[in-house]
């Protein structure tokens, strides 16, 4: 198993249920890709260090994953990329 830590930043300018939405999509992406989400976390509104998008805060959000390969953390990539809604977000590989 392998353990994959996923923080992303949502736009500040959509709504709570918005923001949860988002997030609900983003996990089941990692689900319905063979990987468990095992700790979810939400970080809350913070301000950025410096803009990006015109946004100079965002809510953070803190996913930790287990998966047999990368495909769900490739799949996560992939389609928060083309997002509107999610504004930066960073996959880290946890070594044991």
């Amino acid at each position: 198993m392998r353990n994959y830590e996923i923080m992303f930043i949502v736009r500040p300018t959509l709504s709570e249920d918005e923001v949860k939405n988002v997030v609900k999509e983003f996990t089941s992406v990692i689900t319905s890709n063979g990987a468990k989400v095992t700790n979810e976390q939400n970080m809350g509104q913070k301000e950025l260090a410096y803009e990006i998008n015109d946004f100079k805060s965002g809510y953070y959000y803190l996913l930790e994953v287990e998966a047999n390969d990368d495909k769900a953390t490739k799949e996560f990539d992939r389609l928060a990329l083309i997002s509107k809604n999610v504004i930066r977000h960073l996959i880290t590989k946890i070594e044991d």
